[in-house]
């Protein structure tokens, strides 16, 4: 963890001495609250300063982790999911909708039929652990194609099986950057095996270049969205909304 915090105050002291005359432009409490958040603020400086285009690291199969711990939630536990966990799934649907001009319904054999990334990546935990894995899956881009995102897009949201309390659904987003990113994947396997239920079953996202309360698990629903104001507590994801946790986790 302490190498993540090392990068990103690397980052913010750089972005920093480039923006020093940025006071003048900063007259209001309004506007300086916007540009100087922490989360706006280290959203900028990581894009402004570096390749949007950029690729995570990637690894050789010997540096592979011997055991790929579960983040977050190890098993939904919902009479709804269990169902579909015994049908080894066949009835388990990914909808996608929202600002798009073909809404999808998709099988996992379809998914899996689709052309698809192999990728050797590190998931970094906030909780300050790391995991090496190869993961396998379509990337985004492709059913966000398929579905012919709309141009009044921003913002996709994924919604999970997993429920964090009663009322609380787990959810995560993402913007059209991190969406539209070639490592960016809907992903069924890890390490050559179809993902067990611990590590998504059976379909995850993977957003390589944000921290792994991103990486959005047990996938049910994919929507298109123009703000996230109205959906759930407004913030964009589980954790932010119930934590200080921001939406833009970039490592």
């Amino acid at each position: 963890m302490s190498l993540l915090l090392s990068r990103r105050a690397l980052i913010g002291s750089l972005a920093a001495s480039m923006l020093a005359g940025c006071d003048r432009l900063a007259d209001t409490a309004d506007v300086r609250e916007i540009l100087f958040s922490a989360e706006n603020f280290h959203k900028w400086s990581q894009r402004a300063l570096g390749d949007r285009n950029a690729l995570a690291p990637e690894f050789r199969a010997d540096q592979l982790s011997p055991i790929f711990r579960a983040n977050g939630t190890h098993d939904p536990a919902t009479d709804e999911y269990r169902a579909l966990w015994r049908g080894g799934f066949a009835d388990w649907r990914l909808q996608v909708d929202g600002l798009v001009g073909r809404p999808l319904s998709l099988t996992l054999n379809q998914l899996r039929s689709m052309p698809h990334r192999t990728q050797i990546t590190r998931h970094d935990c906030v909780e300050g652990w790391s995991a090496i894995g190869q993961w396998r899956g379509v990337p985004l881009a492709t059913i966000l194609h398929a579905a012919r995102l709309s141009d009044r897009a921003r913002y996709i949201v994924f919604h999970c099986a997993d429920r964090m309390t009663a009322t609380r659904p787990y959810y995560e987003s993402i913007d059209l950057i991190d969406a539209f990113h070639p490592q960016t994947i809907l992903a069924f396997a890890l390490n050559d095996r179809l993902l067990s239920v611990p590590n998504g079953a059976p379909l995850r996202l993977r957003v390589e270049r944000q921290l792994g309360y991103k990486q959005a698990k047990y996938l049910m629903r994919i929507q298109a969205v123009e703000s996230l104001g109205n959906i759930h507590g407004g913030k964009g994801g589980y954790w932010e909304d119930v934590a200080v946790y921001e939406h833009y986790a970039g490592i």
